[in-house]
């Protein structure tokens, strides 16, 4: 059966809405720049909020002519009604008790719910519809039972903004919330060992816009009953200037294990952090005695302290990582030992159980489980039920129980969750396991490959396809990618991609330098100035599909999400008759002015500050904004952004859309998809649903399946 329409016998105008240019012209370490859509970084602007509805309501009338929209959404509430129950998250215990989310179909956010034991009576403790009384859109919120069990506190954000949050408290046994509300709070960390209190990150703004936001954060503890004005600062840049704490640097706190002690960790951006230990009981003292735990040169990823030794997973002299021990007392991370070498497995975590420390490795993209047994000191591999994404999780931060929760996922098989016991490595499905089972995934094939780069480098490529799908230069692929903080695309199962793949559409997944796939060296292979070989990567992975008759680029869709906007965006300007369409989603589209987002000074050591002679060049090479030519025939483009988000604000897409709309010369659309209420992509199931039917069926439209062809010449009418 023939999948395509040609498309290309449609010629179509598009009555963008009008976009006037007011030049800015910088001149940054001698190179000149001219950006013609600053003014659109004034997101207060009535000016600005006028031109965002108007491209919202162009791209709305659209994407509303778009045969096979609708019908998509209506795939994934059918595929919604297949899975009867859902429970998305690790349960986590309390006391006897285990908290679980858990939602139907047909409900847009999960309820709590908490057992007696993993197989008791389940008992309905919080629901979000009636908290909201249904006036509150893009609802979401986190939750944290206390040792005990007898109180939960609840992280809660709105409208997808979910980096500017309330913590509430509610008491279990009446199901009642206390008075005590804290806001504006970035991070819940833990609850003290007595249940009498709670740690958070609190922010000094909330402000969604300012640059300010995430900077001079500060970690508080807030007893029960108490107002939030005599909240005490534990950690602080100004509580603490020995410390010598950047603005900022991102602060966590955690108690180990045995909650003899304190954890605290600096973050700036990079993969290495700046760690401090202390007494637990010196939270209650005026002053903290904080010992130094990790340096920036000591390139410590994570740090672990169990009973009477530390454990460090270090990147020095080994880009792989190795893992250290150490005692406490004396701690002298110089003097510590090998515990794990490096080897050419790269590790990623490590997890913390009774008496078993859990290290996750990689070959690529398949995860590997080791456990080491702190009492005996063996190393064993866990034999996992399949090849995939794996981890393992306890059900609480106290190392109670040396069993854990595994689970498992991969590209073609919906996640399993399974009871472990390292003592004896049995394996038995968990009681909060959910079977799913969706109709073709039995008939989907996975094949890993690898593809020969610009520069000779052999870069993963994961492809998921129907077994009938034929090599025949005529399917539609879908290919995305990340490529930055050093973090992987792991085989997990994603239902948003299923109906596509029932449709024979190939689902690609790239795995470019900039993520962490092989290790700090891969991280490194796209970092700063070398960022060119994140989307190089991406290209070479497409041009892999089409010299391998997998398709053409008539049919080749890209796509990036958030700082994948930047891989996205500069493979389509730097090759733009590769692909039939590039979505935008949520993207990095103009990185030389990241630093004047509210997370900008943290992505900056990521892709460098334009304070930097040499960062800045990098920045500018990176920035697809910035790469757009005037007369150019650029394929078909939908950015999304949400009007909320707080790390990509809107701006970022914006600006890139009115450059192309602008410069473009091809018959194909150019739109921005703006979300009212979403942030950096935290949705609710439904909306999450609308937002990818509107993606895919565009996708799909530009691409030449025949399901998604509007009649000629109605579509703009």
């Amino acid at each position: 059966m023939n999948l395509f329409f040609c498309i290309n016998s449609i010629a179509q105008t598009y009555n963008y809405p009008q976009t006037p240019k007011h030049p800015v012209v910088d001149t940054i370490f001698g190179k000149v720049v001219i950006d013609e859509y600053r003014w659109l970084e004034e997101l207060n602007s009535l000016k600005v909020k006028s031109w965002l509805l108007n491209q919202a309501d162009y791209t709305t009338s659209i994407l509303d002519k778009i045969p096979g929209r609708d019908s998509l959404f209506e795939e994934y509430k059918e595929l919604d009604q297949i899975i009867k129950e859902d429970i998305p998250y690790t349960p986590r215990r309390g006391g006897e008790r285990y908290f679980y989310m858990k939602i139907y179909p047909n409900e847009t956010s999960p309820r709590l719910y908490y057992r007696h034991g993993k197989t008791g009576d389940e008992i309905l403790l919080f629901d979000p519809l009636a908290y909201t009384k249904g006036e509150v859109n893009n609802f979401g919120y986190r939750f944290f039972p206390s040792r005990d069990g007898k109180k939960v506190a609840l992280r809660i954000t709105e409208r997808g903004n979910f980096d500017i949050a309330t913590i509430k408290i509610i008491e279990v046994d009446n199901k009642k919330f206390l008075a005590d509300s804290i806001y504006p709070v970035n991070s819940f960390y833990t609850w003290t060992p007595d249940s009498k209190g709670i740690l958070y990150g609190a922010l000094q703004t909330s402000d969604p816009l300012s640059t300010k936001l995430f900077q001079d954060s500060e970690i508080k503890y807030h007893e029960l009953g108490n107002n939030q004005e005599a909240d005490k600062t534990i950690i602080s840049r100004v509580n603490n200037p020995s410390l010598n704490i950047k603005a900022f640097e991102l602060l966590s706190l955690s108690y180990s294990s045995d909650q003899q002690y304190l954890v605290a960790t600096m973050w700036g951006g990079d993969q290495d952090q700046r760690s401090f230990f202390a007494s637990s009981v010196d939270i209650f003292s005026p002053q903290i005695n904080w010992k130094q735990l990790a340096r920036a040169e000591d390139q410590i990823r994570e740090s672990i302290i169990y009973k009477d030794k530390i454990y460090l997973l270090t990147r020095k002299d080994a880009p792989n990582f190795k893992l250290l021990v150490s005692p406490v007392d004396g701690f002298d991370v110089k003097k510590a030992k090998t515990l794990i070498p490096e080897s050419d497995q790269p590790i990623t975590w490590l997890q913390l159980s009774k008496d078993f420390l859990f290290i996750q490795k990689t070959d690529g993209v398949n995860s590997l489980i080791d456990q080491y047994n702190v009492v005996n000191e063996k190393i064993q591999r866990i034999n996992l039920p399949y090849s995939g994404l794996a981890g393992v999780v306890t059900y609480d931060g106290w190392a109670d129980d040396s069993n854990v929760e595994l689970y498992i996922s991969s590209w073609n098989r919906p996640t399993e969750q399974f009871d472990y016991d390292p003592k004896s490595q049995e394996t038995n499905s968990s009681p909060f396991n959910v079977a799913k089972v969706y109709p073709g995934i039995n008939d989907l094939v996975v094949e890993e490959v690898e593809v020969k780069s610009h520069d000779g480098t052999m870069v993963p490529l994961s492809l998921i396809y129907h077994k009938n799908v034929r090599k025949d230069g005529q399917n539609i692929v879908f290919m995305t990618g990340y490529g930055s903080y050093g973090i992987s695309s792991l085989p997990n199962f994603n239902s948003i991609y299923l109906p596509l793949l029932n449709k024979g559409i190939i689902v690609a997944i790239s795995h470019p330098r900039g993520g962490g796939e092989k290790g700090y060296s891969w991280h490194m292979g796209g970092f700063k100035a070398t960022k060119p070989n994140t989307w190089k990567d991406f290209i070479a992975c497409g041009e892999y599909l089409i010299s391998e008759n997998y398709t053409s680029s008539k049919h080749l869709i890209g796509e990036g999400l958030s700082a994948g906007g930047i891989m996205i965006g500069r493979a389509m300007t730097e090759r733009p008759h590769l692909f039939a369409v590039a979505i935008n989603n949520v993207p990095v589209s103009n990185p030389l002015r990241g630093e004047y987002r509210p997370n900008g000074r943290v992505d900056a050591n990521e892709f460098g500050t334009e304070k930097d002679s040499v960062e800045a060049m990098g920045l500018i090479e990176m920035d697809a904004f910035l790469h757009i030519k005037k007369g150019e025939s650029y394929p078909a483009v939908l950015a999304v952004g949400g009007v909320n988000d707080t790390r990509v604000p809107i701006w970022q897409p914006a600006k890139f859309i009115a450059g192309l709309q602008a410069a473009n010369i091809s018959n194909k659309p150019i739109l921005l998809k703006v979300n009212y209420d979403s942030g950096h992509g935290l949705e609710e199931k439904f909306l999450a649903y609308k937002n990818a039917a509107n993606q895919f069926a565009f996708a799909l439209w530009q691409a030449g399946h025949k399901d998604f062809q509007p009649e000629p010449n109605k579509l703009l009418k």
